[in-house]
């Protein structure tokens, strides 16, 4: 073997074993965060009449967030661990999947307000995340994408459940189909495509959007009031969009 082939084989060999560590520890996290979120599925699989689809609904949404983290462990520095802060994250991952294995049924009130607790839950969890990585030293790229990632399923998953639910029309979709149209769109036009500096706004937004939709979801809301409310935060959330395209668009 000459030379070249030699210091090309080895520089492989290297890149890998340095790769190993951080895959090794994000599979671990995945294979564990699933086998907790079996445990937990099987305690409430009753919401279901069919109890099998409601596991297979919730594994659907976990295998997407399995492939969602697979994609982005190249971000992770080679000798980084998966984190504590990103742990929280998939914590409320495992819980954006029990919810959405709801989506299609007919809870009843009881069952209602428990989806509404969890996803609650979520919600009040997507400040804790942030709060933990900024106390360990955690705060990293590949931690901010996963957590917009995991607020991009999450309100999806709500305005879906909004919708199963008769509380609005099906424009409530629109609340969660908005991100991935924009993902998309900087597919096609790939000046959409470029970073936005973070914005307050953006956050006040989201969170508005998220805490409208979980009311929507609780029993005493009645479909008039939910279409009141959703429609309030998918006029701000469409105008966030809006403005957000007009900056990358304008921008040189």
């Amino acid at each position: 073997m000459d030379s070249y082939k030699f210091r090309r084989m080895n520089g492989l060999v290297q890149t890998v074993a340095r790769r190993a560590p951080t895959t090794g520890v994000a599979t671990l996290d995945l294979v564990v965060g699933g086998g907790l979120l079996f445990a937990l599925a099987m305690g409430f699989a009753g919401w279901s009449h069919d109890p099998a689809w409601y596991l297979t609904k919730t594994f659907g949404f976990y295998l997407a967030l399995c492939l969602l983290i697979t994609a982005l462990v190249p971000m992770l520095r080679p000798d980084a661990a998966f984190g504590m802060a990103n742990r929280v994250t998939l914590m409320r991952g495992l819980i954006v999947c029990l919810i959405g294995g709801a989506i299609g049924e007919t809870p009843t009130a009881h069952d209602a307000w428990t989806v509404s607790g969890l996803a609650m839950l979520a919600f009040v969890l997507d400040g804790v995340d942030g709060h933990v990585a900024r106390r360990r030293g955690e705060h990293t790229s590949f931690g901010a994408r996963f957590d917009m990632e995991v607020d991009a399923l999450f309100i999806l998953v709500l305005a879906a459940l909004v919708w199963s639910l008769g509380k609005t029309g099906s424009w409530i979709l629109l609340a969660g189909l908005m991100r991935y149209a924009f993902v998309v769109a900087g597919w096609i036009w790939p000046r959409l495509a470029r970073p936005l500096a973070a914005s307050t706004r953006r956050r006040a937004i989201c969170a508005l959007q998220g805490g409208a939709l979980i009311i929507c979801l609780t029993p005493a809301v009645t479909p008039a009031m939910a279409a009141g409310v959703a429609g309030f935060a998918l006029i701000a959330l469409t105008c966030s969009f809006l403005l957000d395209l007009c900056h990358l668009y304008g921008r040189r």
